[in-house]
């Protein structure tokens, strides 16, 4: 593999003392961008390893998500043989990356500042629910608690229903990205200084950074905007439709243009020139009345005739589709939206990274690490115990292997 054509990130090594999702998506992608990721994990391994629903081969899907491109050690961090193994592999890092509590990490002897203080080029990520510092710091946070404390679900689901959180887990994967950016960032100005920096990501903030327009729309108003629905709050032929079979399907015509073609294709064309509805502005002030024509001219054919004839008129449109008619499209396109990801014995398909790089040898991905899976190789082969005090480490409980991992 030349030089020029590696992935990003080769060479880099992370060190991921993550669990369950923010921090599992945020390490995955760094393994797809080519870092050579070592999670670090309890005896009794990453709790999302026991999340009940779908498994693979004995494997939790909810662990496979987002763990692929690692390699795994168990160490227990609360025995001080077990925290100088981790302060050894940190050593050689260029990334550390948690989302403990804050104060957790010091308390178990790993004080971000005081590490990172001792190796001036590392960088340290720390992903928490509510930041290192302010009143809430101490709180424990999950997706579901930051989507609700951060505006998001407040938006989501329809006007006069409860709020809904959305269903994907945005407060845990958005946490997730802003902390690989803040990784990158700092790893760049690292090029230049030779210095990492303590990064801080905050799933609240995240979840703040989200709200994009809508927070300055509520500021500006100085009125909250409730749930979205399937409409958008300033234009009127920004929404979904449902056709005369049920299927729903959502047009998007924001400019003066696509209106016209959109009541052409419709055979409404006496709409483009009703007073009522003659601008962006005017649609937007009798919306209720628009929306009940189309909903009207729309229920009378089926959403896929719908769908063909406004692609045909260049009207962006597209059906509304499930998980599993998404995963299939993606198939069929086989432009590299999929991975399937493969141990030998067993397989299961996942989303890959949607980040390209031209002429750039691309990371072959693998599977998620069984519990301690790397443990022997990496104390022996990379950290320089001998075999005598692997195996010491082992028997008195202070690092796991799959078949330790068992037991416990």
């Amino acid at each position: 593999m030349s030089a020029a054509h590696r992935p990003p990130l080769d060479g880099v090594r992370v060190v991921d003392l993550t669990t369950f999702l923010s921090g599992p998506s945020a390490t995955q992608l760094l393994g797809d961008l080519g870092a050579d990721v070592i999670k670090v994990e309890a005896l009794q391994g990453d709790s999302s390893r026991a999340i009940a629903g779908p498994e693979v081969d004995g494997d939790s899907a909810y662990f496979l998500a987002n763990n692929r491109n690692k390699r795994s050690i168990a160490i227990d961090l609360k025995s001080p043989r077990g925290l100088e193994v981790a302060k050894r592999l940190i050593a050689g890092a260029d990334v550390v990356i948690e989302n403990f509590r804050p104060g957790v990490a010091a308390r178990l002897g790993l004080d971000p500042v005081a590490v990172q203080a001792g190796h001036p080029s590392l960088v340290w990520a720390s992903i928490s629910g509510f930041g290192q510092e302010g009143p809430w710091r101490d709180r424990p946070a999950y997706d579901m608690v930051v989507q609700a404390l951060g505006g998001t679900m407040s938006l989501n689901g329809h006007p006069g229903a409860p709020a809904a959180r959305l269903g994907i887990p945005a407060g845990d994967v958005v946490a997730g990205l802003y902390a690989v950016i803040g990784i990158l960032a700092a790893l760049s100005a690292r090029e230049g200084t030779g210095s990492g920096r303590v990064v801080d990501v905050s799933m609240l903030r995240g979840q703040l950074a989200m709200l994009s327009y809508q927070a300055v729309y509520a500021s500006v108003n100085d009125a909250a905007p409730g749930p979205q629905g399937a409409a958008h709050d300033s234009i009127a032929t920004y929404r979904s439709f449902r056709g005369g079979d049920g299927r729903e399907f959502v047009v998007t015509a924001n400019t003066p243009r696509m209106w016209e073609d959109l009541c052409d294709v419709l055979g409404v064309p006496e709409l483009v020139v009703d007073d009522r509805f003659v601008d962006a502005a005017a649609r937007l002030r009798n919306k209720a009345e628009l929306w009940e024509i189309l909903e009207a001219r729309v229920a009378e054919r089926p959403a896929a005739e719908w769908v063909e004839l406004l692609t045909a008129a260049s009207v962006p449109v597209a059906p509304v589709k499930n998980v599993l008619e998404a995963l299939q499209d993606a198939r069929e396109a086989d432009d590299g939206s999929l991975v399937t990801v493969r141990n030998g014995h067993a397989a299961f398909e996942n989303v890959a990274t949607p980040i390209r790089f031209v002429d750039t040898d691309e990371v072959e991905p693998t599977y998620p690490p069984a519990l301690g899976a790397d443990t022997i190789e990496l104390l022996a082969g990379e950290l320089g115990f001998s075999r005598d005090e692997v195996d010491r480490l082992v028997e008195d409980g202070v690092v796991g292997t799959p078949a330790v991992a068992l037991a416990h």
